[in-house]
């Protein structure tokens, strides 16, 4: 396949994919690696780390998005981002001795179970809203940023196993368990991701699994179309919201486990 087909096929999908990331608050990662791996037959761990690329300055403009429209507490999401570091190489170094096919499989695993667990909180949302109207949301100044040390290192653990994903398992921790809202969550996840992001991509880069020729197209789509991604997210009911991520989630599974390879 010529270079520049791969570039502009890189930079729309990069589009498409950006604006999913800042509707849902993943980055787009999570839609990009099954892609990575079902259309370009790469491995688990190249498309990860390729993933990454495309994934840094999408995450950092989303979170600019989102603070925007309310502010993240910034001296949690600090002490959440400082513990993930160490977490996030570990999770790394242990995912490049891992066979690509059972990481895969792993990974589809992992994404079932956080998309299994969103249902459940749709469900469990519709079934109390008169209740859960009445009720304040929570702030998270209501807490001790060292409560956010747990967070860093799972979501940096997750993340450097998974390339991406670190945000994916803190959000619904963060709404199930601090009481923050999702869109919140959301932002908060995002921003504590941000300095493991980039330890894992120069892990992963230093072993040769991350393709630049396709990473930067996908990265220069992405931001593209990341502001309107947020701004619908913000006009969708929380609901609605967490609805769509679960059904994403439920889409990324499938295509993992269409990839042979």
């Amino acid at each position: 396949m010529d270079a520049y087909v791969v570039v502009a096929g890189c930079l729309m999908a990069g589009a498409a994919i950006g604006f999913v990331g800042g509707l849902l608050g993943i980055g787009g990662g999570l839609l990009a690696i099954p892609l990575l791996g079902l259309i370009f037959g790469m491995s688990q761990q190249a498309a990860q780390g390729t993933a990454l690329i495309m994934v840094l300055p999408a995450i950092l403009l989303t979170v600019r998005q989102y603070n925007q429209h309310e502010r993240i507490d910034a001296r949690a999401a600090l002490v959440a981002a400082v513990s993930s570091i160490l977490c996030t190489w570990m999770g790394a170094r242990i995912a490049l001795g891992v066979d690509s096919l059972l990481l895969r499989r792993i990974y589809a695993v992992f994404v079932l179970g956080i998309a299994v667990f969103y249902l459940v909180q749709v469900w469990r949302q519709r079934g109390g809203r008169s209740r859960r109207k009445s009720a304040p949301a929570n702030r998270p100044t209501a807490r001790h940023p060292l409560w956010f040390v747990p967070i860093g290192c799972l979501g940096g653990l997750v993340g450097g196993i998974f390339g991406i994903g670190g945000a994916v398992v803190a959000v619904p921790l963060l709404t199930s368990l601090y009481g923050l809202s999702q869109s919140r969550a959301q932002a908060f996840g995002l921003a504590m991701i941000i300095p493991g992001s980039f330890v894992a991509l120069l892990t992963y880069a230093r072993h040769g699994q991350a393709d630049w020729l396709m990473g930067l197209p996908l990265a220069i789509g992405s931001i593209a179309l990341v502001p309107h991604g947020v701004r619908l997210a913000y006009q969708l009911p929380e609901a609605r919201l967490k609805l769509t991520f679960a059904c994403m989630l439920l889409v990324i599974m499938v295509l993992l486990l269409l990839n042979p390879q």
